[in-house]
């Protein structure tokens, strides 16, 4: 065998030995994650998909940004979570910056099925279809339990002001685009509990140290809207927001 054939050979066991290495890498990897599926809970692992009964943990916000890319895993959650609860629309694009792609329109008042699970609101409205998700996250998770703890009842209706608006941020002309361009986000003003009291910004927003029942349900409500939320701003950020919660899907975990 000459030289050149001698090379030949060499380059091609090579392959095969890459080959190998990467077939027993795979066989491996698969071998962990089975091994990690079976020990870690679901909702730790990365790549199973988020469920309305997760509760937060270190993975939710990721999850939650994932589905931003992912148009059709958004839409299996909501149709396998709570399909009773919106009605999708169709998409509409728009070179304006303030197209509706994904979305839903939520409903006023929970489906039969929702077995009182559900909030009513003032007033159905248009969302994202990750805005969808991060509220119904919210909602079992977060406002829910803050009720129970602070007011001892559960929340019956929301308030809101709107979600859907093709604005800039604050009405400015030169600035960007507000997630409400895009129904990325919800303001909300108010909750009804199923006593019957009320609850609303501004009248209940109140200083941290205060012990007032109302004013640290809000500020609970608030810190558990941070796990399900990408931005949250409320009457402490600025003036615009004195009077209710914006409640966004983009960024990180932006809380003021």
């Amino acid at each position: 065998m000459d030289r050149p054939q001698r090379k030949a050979g060499h380059k091609g066991r090579w392959i095969t030995l890459m080959c190998l290495a990467v077939i027993l890498l795979g066989v491996a990897l698969q071998r962990d994650i089975l091994v990690l599926s079976r020990w870690i809970p679901a909702h730790h692992l990365p790549w199973t998909p988020l469920q309305l009964g997760d509760p937060p943990g270190m993975l939710t916000g990721w999850k939650l940004s994932r589905l931003d890319d992912d148009p059709a895993a958004c839409r299996a959650f909501v149709e396998r979570e709570a399909p009773q609860r919106v009605t999708f629309l169709p998409d509409r694009p728009s070179d304006s910056g303030c197209g509706l792609i994904n979305s839903v329109r939520m409903h006023a008042v929970p489906g039969d099925t929702d077995k009182g699970q559900g909030v009513r609101f003032n007033q159905s409205f248009i969302a994202s279809c990750p805005l969808a998700v991060s509220w119904l996250r919210f909602e079992r998770h977060g406002l829910q339990t803050a009720a129970q703890e602070v007011m001892g009842s559960r929340v019956t209706q929301v308030t809101h002001l709107g979600s859907y608006a093709c604005r800039n941020i604050y009405g400015r002309e030169n600035a960007r685009r507000s997630e409400h361009a895009t129904a990325d986000a919800l303001d909300v003003s108010g909750f009804t509990l199923a006593d019957g009291r009320q609850v609303r910004l501004p009248r209940d927003w109140t200083a941290p140290e205060d012990e007032d029942a109302p004013g640290r349900f809000l500020r609970a409500v608030q810190d558990a809207a941070c796990e399900s939320f990408g931005t949250v701003l409320g009457p402490d950020y600025n003036a615009a927001h004195r009077d209710h919660f914006h409640l966004g899907t983009r960024g990180w975990r932006f809380c003021r």
